[in-house]
């Protein structure tokens, strides 16, 4: 075993004769000058040997994701393989025999990147771009420098174009990054995160709701009977779907997720949706079920935790109408395509896409209003605010956090500045 200890002339003069001269050699003669540790079996000071063991980024990227994957899910490990990938080709060498960027980052994405038992047979340019990426990237110590660290968040900053990355784009894969220089730190491979040395400042991000795109109940109606034109079956088969998002506000993975046993429908009273399972869509290379969807629990709260979200009468004959009519799939789920698997998020965004062309004027359909099935859910929220439903039930049914709910809604409440004026006009009168 190694072990730091003392080291007779001789041996020290052997390893000036095998390392040579430069900055080997300058590097040694100042460890001797310090009174650094030597270790007995290669003579060299103990800062040599930790400079000489330290692990690549690359090779320390790889072991995070493989560290990281199993407590993660689908569309987490999608994001934080994205994000490597557009680190780990600004912290190399300047190596002869770059390949492709196109290349790197699909080698880096598709295969490097994913579990052993889950990678494809390398083709011989990903074989190639994965042996230079072992050849030229940095160490990962070379991150204590802060030039690396800003060349690394400047690349952060930047789409695949050329073009400048929205300021969420940028703030979610920084904090990968953070957490990847956490976890060097953890493991002492870096003595602290060189993160905080180095400022790159972004337009900070409300991640409020743009009240542009919240329809009103009318349009919300004039949209879901648009949606059932669109297509032979497919869109009679999602009409239901999107009414949870509005009448319940479901998220999308929530509504694909709902099943026959969740729901609650008597004929003429409110009904109750419990939410339990969620079905979010991601690439097959990052889900554990090998499929573009896994079943997993509600959103920020524990796998096994429910939330119940009452519905009103117009909901629950729509989704009355929808078993009656459809069936439901040999799991239980509510919405399935004819061969009963989840809907695509692109089959879901394409009838959206047609149905707004019939139920809204040119004008509207080139705006902001309901572009996405999820702003739904955010006129859902919207009216429920705007009808006097307290916060913490309101934030109850959306499954978010009180704080969360009024940051991201305010922008969508309507009549507070009024109600604000007349308070002060009192006050001033008394």
């Amino acid at each position: 075993m190694r072990r730091p200890g003392p080291v007779a002339a001789p041996t020290i003069l052997g390893c000036f004769q095998a390392l040579g001269s430069g900055s080997d050699l300058s590097s040694l003669r100042q460890a001797a000058k310090n009174g650094e540790a030597f270790y007995e079996d290669s003579g060299l000071p103990a800062s040599m040997v930790k400079a000489k063991d330290a692990r690549t980024w690359y090779s320390f990227a790889v072991a995070y994701v493989h560290a990281w994957w199993p407590h993660a899910a689908a569309k987490s490990r999608e994001g934080m393989t994205d994000t490597l990938a557009n680190i780990t080709p600004v912290l190399t060498h300047d190596l002869s025999g770059r390949p492709d960027d196109a290349i790197i980052r699909r080698a880096l994405r598709e295969y490097a990147f994913v579990p052993e038992d889950r990678r494809p047979e390398p083709t011989p340019e990903i074989a190639a771009a994965i042996r230079w990426l072992e050849a030229a990237s940095l160490p990962l110590s070379a991150l204590e420098d802060a030039r690396h660290v800003r060349a690394v968040l400047e690349a952060l900053a930047l789409l695949m174009d050329g073009s400048a990355a929205a300021t969420s784009t940028y703030r979610r894969k920084r904090a990968v990054f953070h957490h990847v220089l956490e976890y060097a730190v953890e493991l002492e491979e870096l003595s602290a995160n060189p993160l905080h040395k180095v400022k790159l400042r972004k337009a900070k991000v409300t991640g409020d709701v743009d009240r542009r795109s919240v329809v009103n109940p009318q349009q919300a109606r004039e949209l879901l009977i648009a949606v059932s034109y669109v297509g032979r079956t497919r869109g009679l088969m999602l009409v239901a779907m999107f009414a949870c998002m509005y009448f319940g506000g479901l998220r999308p993975g929530e509504a694909a997720g709902l099943r026959m046993k969740d729901c609650l429908l008597p004929k003429q009273e409110w009904g109750v949706l419990t939410l339990e399972k969620t079905r979010p869509e991601s690439i097959k290379r990052y889900t554990d079920s090998g499929e573009t969807h896994d079943e997993r629990g509600l959103k920020h709260r524990d796998g096994k935790a429910t939330r119940h979200v009452p519905i009103p009468p117009e909901l629950v004959a729509l989704l009355r109408a929808h078993i009656e009519r459809h069936g439901v799939a040999e799991d239980g789920r509510l919405f399935r395509t004819s061969t009963g698997r989840t809907f695509s998020g692109s089959a879901i965004s394409n009838v959206w896409k047609e149905a707004r062309t019939y139920a809204f004027s040119p004008d509207q359909v080139g705006s902001p209003l309901a572009a996405r099935p999820y702003d739904l859910r955010h006129a859902a929220v919207s009216l429920w605010l705007n009808a006097g439903v307290h916060a913490p039930e309101a934030a109850e049914r959306a499954g978010h956090g009180v704080d969360v709910l009024l940051r991201v809604y305010a922008k969508c409440i309507d009549g507070q500045r009024e109600v604000a004026n007349r308070r002060i006009l009192k006050a001033l009168a008394a």
